[in-house]
């Protein structure tokens, strides 16, 4: 597929409007506001256009609607880490950086991606209402438990005549929290009853960590294990040149999904036999605990990518080995 017979589109998004840019084809608009008309109107004038491929950033959640409005429009979409991105925009010599120079490299790099052999798993699937409610439930945990902790942390600095000020934000925030947690565990009974119990039966998997996992990784259990590895960040990356075999690290992915995956692999190892067994063995080994709990949280995902697609709950004799 030649970069001249497709049409690809970048948009930079930013929190008022987003900048388009279309490479292969003829649009004459280039600004939009960032709001349900101004997404309507750019559906309309991309779909005449036999779009291959549109990229745009994750951009803290303003990317997020448009993504919606263009997926139902029927438009394929990769929404690409901004890391990645501004990466091959320096790597094509573009060191400047306005909305419309991202929104041009952004389509130049989907021209490479749609080279590559594996585009559909940077294909964004169109979320349906229960999980992007969800999602926003346990985005909304998260950052009531970073303000509790924040709370906590200035009462051991702060004067005794101050602390009831800081308690009784404390309080506030506790009580939102809880009924965040009731929320949640009532969206997820409602909606994702079974999966739910699926994913809790493995030891180490909590209510929580379930929650997020359903939020964070809608993938799970439609991937092969490498991929889902890759997706998550647990898969061991390569860092060799010449004769220098480097130590093996993993990085990127969805980081949510790899805190929560670590404290389930930590109460895992001790806990769940298959988890805590395969632990010790690579203790006795020689891998340092940091390295053998990296396997475990790959070894878990594993696992419960397996159940999911199975629809077979935690079963000891089938992952023993």
């Amino acid at each position: 597929m030649s970069a001249s017979s497709v049409v690809v589109v970048g948009i930079d998004v930013a929190k008022a409007h987003v900048d388009v840019a279309v490479l292969g084809a003829e649009l004459d608009v280039r600004r939009l506001p960032n709001d349900a008309e101004g997404h309507s109107a750019l559906a309309a004038a991309l779909e005449p256009l036999g779009v291959a491929l549109v990229v745009m950033e994750a951009s803290g959640g303003y990317e997020a609607e448009l993504a919606c409005a263009l997926q139902a429009a029927g438009l394929p979409l990769a929404v690409v880490n901004p890391r990645q991105a501004r990466d091959f925009a320096k790597a094509m010599g573009c060191l400047a950086k306005t909305d419309a120079i991202d929104a041009r490299m952004l389509a130049q790099y989907g021209e490479v991606l749609l080279r590559r052999g594996q585009l559909q798993r940077l294909l964004r699937p169109l979320p349906e209402p229960q999980q992007q409610w969800l999602a926003a439930l346990v985005t909304r945990r998260r950052q009531l438990l970073a303000m509790l902790l924040s709370e906590r942390q200035r009462l051991q600095i702060t004067p005794k005549g101050l602390h009831p000020s800081i308690q009784a934000v404390m309080a506030t925030i506790q009580a939102q929290l809880d009924d965040i947690d009731a929320q949640m565990r009532h969206h997820v009974r409602q909606h994702f009853a079974q999966l739910d119990a699926l994913l809790q039966s493995a030891g180490g998997i909590g209510p929580v960590a379930s929650a997020t996992l359903l939020a964070e990784l809608p993938e799970l259990g439609r991937l092969n294990r490498r991929q889902i590895a890759a997706l998550a960040g647990v898969a061991p990356m390569a860092h060799d040149s010449g004769t220098l075999r480097g130590r093996r690290r993993i990085q990127g992915g969805r980081f949510e999904v790899r805190r929560v995956l670590y404290m389930a692999a930590l109460a895992a190892s001790r806990r769940n036999p298959v988890i805590k067994a395969f632990y010790e063995r690579l203790i006795a080994a020689g891998k340092r605990p940091k390295v053998a709990l990296v396997a475990c949280m790959r070894k878990l995902l594993t696992i419960l990518n397996a159940m999911v697609r199975t629809g077979q709950p935690w079963n000891p004799s089938l992952h023993a080995n």
